[in-house]
């Protein structure tokens, strides 16, 4: 069962995989987000620069009809003649394509941000291949297109139906009426369509996205193994790093056994705690702890002084607050002078020194 877990991807990807998978240009985002983006641009742009549309079109028109009927066919006249038609189209279409174009960016940008990769371009067997072109053709994801296409088709087209429906009784009375009001209803109903699918269409983008984002992660899932490796990758073996830590600790107590025997006087709990204690009236502005320990490091700090004939005094309150507040090499804070001095005084007494 242990194996078994061990294989199934159920840990969430790490920061590491995500960027590999960025770089490869593996994102999560939906084209129908972009779809009813570019749509959308197109028709504001439509809506809104309408006039201007319809009468560049219609002067693109009348000129075009004019100049046919005088028109000397001739290489440079058929030549200024095409160019000056294809400026009057591109007149008319560029503020759709700049739109277009623009929303496309748009919404790609707000879906994956910047992303610039070379990965999608770089050759690779696999896509020429007949088979695996079959395999993606008859894959899960290739389904799944259908069906939402299908499911699009569907429901734009409902609309559309239910829209016209809806609108029967005045289809049928239409051959009463005049070729403009014919003409004004059968924009109306179109634009109520474009609007109703358009709105259909924002709200299938939105899951589409939502279905993207879930596929995308599930993707990106790794198994407990492939965890773990990529931390030893990144991070060391834990049992390693474990090893050296304990290294680091041996060697940085050492260090420290071999300051108390420098050390005036070592204060005790007396059993639980020690604390050496060293001072030099030339060279420190006041006692510094030279060594700390509890439990069997106390023990050995005591060992190593009684070795050395380092005295041991026995201040359980101040041991507790040197041994809490004071890191190793710090100078004692001032409010503890008084209470050390009494101590030190006492043990250079013994030795027959001065503070």
């Amino acid at each position: 069962m242990a194996d078994e877990s061990f294989g199934e991807r159920t840990e969430r990807a790490t920061g590491k995989r995500r960027s590999e998978a960025r770089k490869k240009g593996q994102v999560a985002r939906s084209r129908e987000i972009s779809s009813v983006a570019v749509l959308l641009g197109a028709l504001s742009v439509l809506y809104m620069l309408s006039t201007y549309l319809l009468h560049r079109l219609s002067s693109v028109m009348v000129q075009t009809f004019q100049k046919i009927g005088t028109f000397s066919l001739s290489p440079e006249n058929t030549l200024a003649f095409g160019g000056e038609v294809l400026w009057g189209c591109f007149q008319i279409l560029a503020p759709i394509f700049l739109a277009v174009l623009a929303m496309g960016i748009l919404s790609n940008y707000l879906q994956v941000g910047t992303l610039f990769t070379l990965e999608v371009l770089q050759p690779k067997l696999s896509r020429v291949d007949p088979t695996q072109g079959v395999r993606r053709l008859f894959s899960k994801q290739s389904f799944v297109e259908m069906v939402k296409a299908l499911f699009k088709f569907l429901i734009i087209g409902w609309v559309a139906y239910s829209t016209v429906q809806e609108e029967l009784p005045e289809i049928l009375s239409l051959s009463d009426r005049e070729v403009n009001g014919v003409f004004g209803f059968i924009g109306s109903v179109a634009a109520r369509i474009f609007f109703k699918a358009l709105l259909v269409m924002v709200a299938l983008a939105a899951l589409d996205y939502l279905f993207q984002r879930w596929s995308y992660e599930k993707s990106l899932r790794m198994t407990k193994r492939e965890v773990q490796e990529e931390f030893k990758q990144t991070e060391g073996d834990p049992l390693v790093k474990s090893r050296i830590r304990s290294i680091q600790r041996e060697m940085a107590r050492r260090r420290m056994m071999a300051e108390v025997p420098k050390a005036d006087v070592v204060i005790t709990n007396p059993t639980h705690l020690a604390v050496a204690l060293g001072y030099e009236k030339e060279e420190m502005a006041a006692p510094k702890v030279l060594a700390k320990g509890a439990g069997i490091i106390a023990e050995k700090i005591k060992e190593v002084a009684r070795a050395h004939q380092v005295p041991l005094m026995e201040n359980k309150p101040l041991a507790q607050v040197l041994y809490k507040t004071v890191d190793l090499g710090q100078l004692i804070p001032s409010t503890l002078y008084q209470a050390v001095a009494d101590i030190l005084a006492h043990v250079y007494r013994m030795k027959n020194r001065t503070l």
